[in-house]
């Protein structure tokens, strides 16, 4: 039985990091996909100078190592996991935490977890690079060391010369977490049988002096470049933008007194066997529930943040099917990133003009405490695919500048770059990317393209960019408002090419201008005589003809099922006479949700982010 009762807490601790890893490859996939996209590892010994110019350097080099592995999902999964089995085996091992305990190892492996998915649209913010793994890494080092602070002899002072030297050495290499060390280290001081007062209160004296006085000695004498008010939180990520998000911090609260308590509590000696099997039985599975319900509660689970992830990363495979298929399957209110992703693979597919009112439409604030731009979650690869490169090559350099170099900047660069017939700083990106271990293969696939126009022109990616490239270029600030800036260029920028044009129409019908619609129905008219006109065209310029009496409609060959839906709009809002707007919604949107009529009367005063 005895035997029996000490494979519980293993088997508990297996199966925890089984179900772990199956959530976030069942859940978690796009986010995974999307972590390792905003991180850059390279090989050269430049990078690794880059990272230690401030404190706590060693966890974003080795962070940025493992968290390439997210390239496949499973593979950088499974080190995680292996990670978070090394931290649990080491501090039991640290701390001497019985068996039949040992589901309170838990508990960190539970506040690291959280660490990486209550993130949320702080992912795209995040300046701490390596991050996923960062925590997990830095947590498993210091608590290392505190194990070998416990197999000092208490002799000549060896364990107070131990947290002196050892916090001296962690700190540049680990940041907060060297400092972590010495703490518990002076906690476990008191708990060691082998000390004798007078060596415990040096220890805590010298742990105290290492943890104040430390980070200011290389503040000042060492890392330059890190700010101050800093110094004690290196390695940590700084969830300040807007407002400083206090809560995002609690994980790592959770975390430091976890291990506090794990090393006031140490008791050295043999284990007691089990008087009450059901007291023992219960107090597992409260902890375990407590765990689980923590989790589950901090775990982001917004729809339209992972909806937008799904749809970045078809678009990223140029899959504007199933960039559609999500678009088409929305149980929310979207964002205003989904909508314009959704445009865009119509835009693509040619379907745009007749299927732009075919799927919900929304402007659906972030679920985020922060201010979330549309510019860092879809703008540039938005700007990119419109043609607008000056602008996704600006974002990508400061948003590089202030949240540091991601293998997504850097491709989106070489693109711009290509386009731009800027070869040479092509090829300085395309180069980069070599030195990675999982974009290799993509940079040798663009690079086929410097130098040949031709094959730039032919393709499928290119080909409708270079359409849209037709305007004048010109310096100007979009002030963060991606759609608004977009529109607006396609509207009062000419162009003669037939594409441009199209996509200035869609612009003129979300500006809902009657006189700039006009202007731009004829120029498009004139540039695709003898086609069909699509049907959102047709419902805009039979509606403003109605409404105006500016422009005579009578002999456009207007479809039947155009007129036939404008009368029956007309026939129902008469019989809706008083009902508020909202009302109305409710009642058009069934039968006319996916026209323009609905689009022009009913959709109002959309936000902008």
């Amino acid at each position: 039985m005895k035997e029996k009762l000490r494979l519980v807490g293993p088997v508990i601790l297996l199966a925890a990091l089984v179900a772990t890893a199956w959530c976030l490859l069942t859940y978690e996939s796009e986010y995974l996909w999307k972590v390792q996209e905003l991180n850059l590892f390279l090989d050269t010994p430049l990078f690794l100078k880059q990272q230690m110019v401030t404190s706590g350097w060693l966890l974003t080099w080795v962070g940025t190592y493992f968290t390439e592995f997210f390239y496949h999902q499973w593979l950088g999964v499974t080190l995680l996991c292996l990670w978070w089995a090394l931290l649990m085996w080491v501090t039991g091992r640290t701390f001497r935490v019985p068996v039949k305990w040992a589901v309170v190892l838990l508990i960190p492996v539970a506040a690291l977890l959280v660490t990486d998915v209550d993130l949320g649209y702080w992912l795209y913010y995040l300046k701490l690079r390596g991050h996923f793994f960062a925590a997990t890494i830095g947590t498993t080092v210091a608590v290392a060391c505190v194990w070998l602070f416990r197999l000092l002899p208490d002799k000549f002072f060896l364990r107070q010369l131990f947290i002196a030297v050892s916090t001296a050495v962690l700190y540049p290499l680990i940041g907060f977490y060297g400092l972590v060390s010495a703490g518990l280290m002076a906690v476990l001081a008191w708990r060691l049988e082998d000390m004798r007062l007078v060596g415990r209160i040096v220890a805590t004296v010298v742990a105290l002096l290492a943890i104040g006085f430390l980070p200011l000695f290389y503040y000042n004498y060492v890392f330059c470049q890190t700010s101050l008010e800093n110094i004690y939180v290196t390695g940590l990520p700084l969830f300040v933008l807007d407002k400083e998000t206090a809560d995002y911090y609690i994980p790592y609260y959770i975390l430091v007194a976890s291990l506090v308590a794990m090393a006031a509590m140490y008791k050295r000696g043999r284990q007691r066997a089990v008087s009450r099997l059901w007291i023992w039985a219960g107090c597992q599975v409260v902890v375990l529930a407590v765990l689980v319900f923590g989790v589950y509660q901090a775990w982001y689970k917004d729809y339209n943040f992972h909806k937008e992830l799904r749809m970045q990363r078809l678009m990223e495979d140029l899959n504007w099917e199933g960039v559609l298929a999500e678009a088409a399957i929305c149980d929310d209110e979207p964002t205003r990133s989904i909508v314009m992703m959704k445009n865009l693979a119509l835009f693509r597919l040619g379907r745009q003009g007749d299927q732009m009112y075919h799927y919900k439409t929304g402007a659906k604030a972030s679920d985020t405490p922060i201010m979330v731009r549309m510019t860092q979650v879809v703008g540039r690869s938005v700007y990119y695919h419109y043609g607008q490169l000056n602008f996704c090559y600006r974002w990508c350099l400061e948003d590089g500048v202030e949240m540091g170099w991601r293998a997504e900047y850097v491709k989106y660069l070489v693109r711009c770059s290509l386009v731009n017939g800027e070869d040479r700083v092509a090829r300085k990106y395309i180069d980069m990317l070599k030195h990675t271990r999982y974009h290799r293969e993509w940079a040798e696939r663009y690079e086929r393209f410097l130098g040949d126009r031709k094959a730039l022109a032919d393709d499928k990616e290119f080909s409708p960019i270079l359409h849209l490239m037709q305007s004048d270029d010109m310096l100007a600030s979009d002030n963060a408002l991606v759609e608004f800036f977009l529109m607006n260029q396609f509207l009062y920028t000419g162009s003669n090419d037939p594409l441009y044009q199209e996509q200035a129409m869609y612009s003129a019908l979300w500006s809902k201008d009657i006189q700039t619609f006009w202007s731009r129905f004829f120029q498009y008219a004139n540039s695709h005589q003898g086609q069909h006109m699509p049907t959102h065209f047709q419902e805009a310029a039979y509606l403003y003809g109605q409404l105006e009496h500016q422009v005579d409609i009578s002999h456009m060959p207007f479809d039947e099922s155009v007129v036939n839906t404008y009368k029956d709009f007309m026939d129902l809002a008469q019989k809706c006479q008083g009902m508020s707007e909202t009302q109305m919604q409710k009642v058009f949107y069934p039968r006319f949700g996916n026209t323009f009529y609905y689009e022009y009367f009913l959709i109002r005063n959309q936000k902008l982010y």
